[in-house]
């Protein structure tokens, strides 16, 4: 919807070469979490203050710091007038929202999401990627093949008196497929509990040494065996690869 909008990009697995080598190559749970989804940017640089009651925001070029209610784009009236059908005319979704809760602040990607049927996305901060300060982002599941709408998030400042800037060229949220059954009550609720080691099964006590008892007693184990078998399962395509 903004021209000037840097498009989503895959996350990168080495969160943007800011993991610690030795998570980078050994440990293949961080580095599928972090590539796990598609990196989304803010519009354009922008800087937010909040005194403790009132958030105020400016940009480069702006001669001033603004009160925050609800702002538009820079110039997105226009280009989504012309694009959008009579009806809609004016209905452009606001850049920024000071939503009720202190320090709280919606923030717009400039994008439209809409996912298959049956998938949702999760909008989350970036993970394993610790670039900002300053604000926290809030979660969220979007049933984007219900739900047809701008893709936001929500973040909350956790400083007053300092301002705390978004950057164009900084991924602000992590966007990630999740399909609807994955968190629905029938799966959520048929989660169980074995309470004691004494209930384990023949099979939990193979698998245990197999994944830990029988490599930590190794002494030429090779580094990062894990993350070598989850490489080669992901390669041949096969999820029940050995």
């Amino acid at each position: 919807m903004i021209d000037q909008a840097r498009p989503p990009q895959r996350a990168d697995r080495s969160a943007a070469g800011t993991l610690p080598t030795r998570a980078s190559r050994y440990c293949d749970a961080v580095t599928a979490a972090a590539g796990f989804g598609w990196w989304v940017f803010p519009p354009m640089d922008v800087s937010l203050l909040w005194d403790g009651e009132q958030v105020y925001w400016t940009w480069d070029g702006a001669d001033r710091w603004l009160p925050l209610d609800s702002a538009l784009f820079p110039h997105l009236r226009d280009r989504f007038d012309a694009a959008a059908p009579a009806f809609l005319h004016g209905a452009a979704p606001p850049f920024l929202t000071a939503l009720p809760e202190p320090g709280t602040v919606q923030v717009w990607t400039g994008l439209f999401a809409r996912t298959a049927p049956g998938w949702s996305l999760l909008v989350r901060p970036p993970a394993n990627l610790f670039l900002s300060s300053g604000f926290t982002a809030y979660e969220g599941i979007v049933e984007t093949d219900r739900w047809f709408g701008p893709l936001f998030t929500n973040i909350r400042l956790t400083r007053t008196g300092s301002a705390v800037r978004l950057h164009a060229d900084r991924p602000l949220l992590q966007a990630q497929p999740l399909p609807r059954a994955a968190y629905d009550e029938a799966t959520l609720g048929a989660m169980t509990l074995v309470g004691e080691p004494a209930a384990f099964t023949a099979e939990d006590w193979t698998d245990y040494g197999r994944s830990i008892a029988t490599p930590a007693a190794d002494p030429d184990r090779p580094f990062g065996r894990y993350a070598t078998e989850a490489r080669r399962r992901r390669k041949s395509g096969c999820p029940f690869a050995a």
